[in-house]
């Protein structure tokens, strides 16, 4: 299969242009096994431009001191963890992070409440064991084994929702930085260039508590939410582009305007007060987060494209503001309807949109 018809390319794979210049330019001192300096790394996330003139996009909007503490982490002996209300771009980072410092953002344990010691360790294929008994044949690496076997990053999503016996099973790997496998009477070391990069929120549920002797292992960065309208404005925009892109649908204008209303829905409703601070309002069950925003942008272009006349209007996305919002048909139900008559029908440049929401609710 060809890079083009892959409907979401890795990190590494869709910027691998700015990374190489960046590896070109880069003349600041590297961590052993690294591909780029810190510095490198933290233009790439955050975008710059470089002495050819070549522009490097950013890939995180925010504060540029917490992808410096982020990337200065992951220099030292500790493993980084990236904490943060769902939709605070935590998985995002944590890929881009291992795509510029190890080229490779693929060795990844997906954290569920299912998730076996195996992800985390090393498993065995049964009926290579049965026939042959242990052996390195029938071992089967986990991506925290191959990452140490290599000195590459490797990623951990969701990890307060692994049970903690799972989550536990790391703390040998990151205090000695080594992983027993007794059954072969051996261990595997990690090389240099070896870290650990997780991700986890404490809003949804099913969350447990990561045990005080694995929480002193980390260094946590809380990731916020956009500070500024603008902000996050600015971010939605960047994103819908590179999606409506990667899912090839057809030009159309932005819609700045709409997507800055979808931004100021989501943030009145989740702070609990309009934005001129005049009228207080009951926040919803969920968490209106931008990555929601970005996927109710992007329902919308669609519908623009395919069902309109290609402009993004306030009927494309009415009816994913109102399913976004209301998640308990019951006690959201409520509070949609309140905002809805409260404070939009009051604003008289929304009242398209006024409109286009009755319709759907």
């Amino acid at each position: 299969m060809t890079e083009d018809a892959v409907l979401r390319p890795h990190a590494e794979q869709e910027h691998a242009g700015e990374l190489a210049r960046l590896a070109e330019h880069d003349d600041r001192p590297r961590p052993p096994g690294w591909r780029l300096s810190p510095w490198a790394v933290t233009t790439y996330l955050l975008g710059g431009e470089l002495p050819d003139g070549t522009a490097i996009s950013p890939k995180y909007v925010g504060p540029r001191r917490l992808m410096e503490v982020a990337v200065a982490t992951l220099a030292t002996d500790r493993a980084l963890l990236l904490l943060g209300v769902p939709g605070t771009a935590k998985t995002w980072v944590s890929e881009h992070l291992a795509a510029a410092v190890s080229g490779d953002s693929t060795l990844l344990v997906q954290g569920t409440a299912g998730t076996a010691e195996e992800a985390i360790r090393y498993g065995w294929n049964y009926a290579r064991l049965l026939a042959e008994g242990p052996s390195e044949k029938a071992l089967v690496e986990s991506p925290v084994m191959r990452a140490m076997r290599r000195g590459s990053v490797v990623r951990v999503e969701e990890l307060t929702r692994m049970p903690s016996d799972v989550q536990d099973a790391l703390i040998t790997v990151l205090s000695e930085k080594t992983l027993p496998v007794p059954e072969l009477n051996t261990e595997v070391q990690a090389r240099k260039g070896f870290t650990v990069i997780a991700t986890a929120n404490d809003r949804d549920r099913g969350v447990n508590e990561l045990s005080s002797a694995l929480r002193r292992r980390f260094n946590t960065v809380v990731l916020p939410l956009p500070e500024t309208v603008e902000d996050e404005v600015d971010i939605v925009s960047r994103r819908v582009d590179q999606i409506g892109a990667g899912l090839e649908l057809p030009e159309s204008p932005a819609g700045l305007e709409e997507i800055r209303r979808v931004v100021t829905v989501f943030r009145e409703l989740r702070s609990g007060v309009t934005s001129d601070g005049r009228t207080k309002l009951k926040s919803p069950s969920g968490t209106l987060s931008t990555a929601e925003a970005i996927s109710v942008v992007t329902s919308g272009l669609a519908l623009a494209a395919h069902f309109g006349d290609g402009v993004l209007r306030a009927a494309d996305v009415a009816g994913g503001i109102v399913g976004a919002v209301v998640q308990d048909p019951v006690s959201d139900g409520v509070v949609w309807q309140e905002y809805l008559e409260a404070v939009v029908r009051d604003r008289p440049e929304w009242r398209d949109f006024y409109r286009a929401c009755r319709e759907v609710s």
